[in-house]
């Protein structure tokens, strides 16, 4: 039994990951590794997100990311490396959070003492996470904490949503829904990722979009209008509070208190990032 309530540790990861994704969608994050030579968005990301766990080859990032094409990696990885090494490309990342950041919360937001609240409330979390079958995360917690507080704030919300993603793909295979079948079953939430951002940054094509719909179909979970069954509704269900289970330590050692405090002012700085433009408008829908 948690003493949180509901899905408060839910509640909180959500815009705590969020504020963390606005650095994949930044024209700073493609610009500082565009200066160190790797000017493919793609290899960028890839070497962006798995730069903490050194100079690793495609099988790594297929198994800790889960959903992109394994054909797609490999295009990128291990070649980028000989063009960046990891130690180059994460600090070319910390510099496009710093500047990121300030443009989006503005430079009073940043220095503010509600920042360094949220950076010490999340980083007292983090002492929650644990290292066992976490890889993502245990890569980015052998990182240091940066000094300033939005940049330390970062840094936890990475540690957070990297710790919460690797216990979502273990109930992802304890489900049964591989790779294609997890995006196509959250984008029919209404919730997850529009196809043609898949099609683009995935590495999949329509033909194996509509395999995986087939597969979900035959299983109950699909209808044949693409919608989620009512069994598809309570699998997704089901996916989400295992996720909960899985990660719910960072928040009781938290507490209850404090887990709303962070949720709050998480909360403020993704509105303030999502109405300066931090999202693609398209990014999340069923069409």
């Amino acid at each position: 039994m948690s003493s949180l309530p509901p899905r408060a540790a839910r509640r909180c990861n959500s815009p705590v990951n969020s504020l963390h994704a606005t650095i994949y969608f930044s024209p700073d994050f493609t610009q500082e590794l565009a200066a160190l030579g790797i000017e493919d968005r793609g290899a960028a990301y890839f070497a962006g997100r798995a730069a903490a766990m050194g100079a690793v080859g495609p099988g790594v990032v297929a198994a800790t990311f889960y959903n992109f094409n394994h054909a797609l990696i490999a295009r990128h990885l291990p070649a980028v490396w000989r063009t960046a090494s990891p130690e180059a490309v994460l600090a070319a990342r910390l510099r496009a959070v710093d500047s990121t950041l300030r443009r989006l919360l503005g430079e009073e937001t940043c220095a503010s003492e509600e920042m360094a609240e949220a950076a010490r409330l999340a980083l007292r979390a983090a002492e929650g996470c644990t290292r066992h079958a976490r890889p993502l995360y245990a890569a980015h917690a052998d990182l240091p904490v940066p000094e300033q507080p939005h940049l330390a704030y970062w840094h936890a919300a990475t540690l957070l949503r990297e710790h919460r993603g690797d216990g979502h793909l273990t109930a992802l295979l304890d489900l049964g829904l591989d790779p294609l079948e997890a995006l196509v079953s959250h984008t029919a939430t209404g919730k997850g990722m529009a196809p043609r951002w898949v099609f683009a940054t995935r590495g999949w094509q329509e033909t194996e979009w509509d395999a995986a719909a087939a597969r979900l179909r035959e299983r109950g979970l699909l209808d044949t209008e693409g919608e989620l069954t009512e069994a598809g509704v309570a699998l997704r269900a089901d996916l989400e509070d295992r996720t909960d289970r899985l990660d719910l330590a960072p928040y009781e050692l938290l507490g209850e208190r404090d887990v709303a405090r962070l949720t709050e002012l998480a909360k403020g700085f993704l509105v303030t990032a999502a109405l300066a433009g931090g999202f693609p408008a398209d990014l999340v829908g069923k069409g």
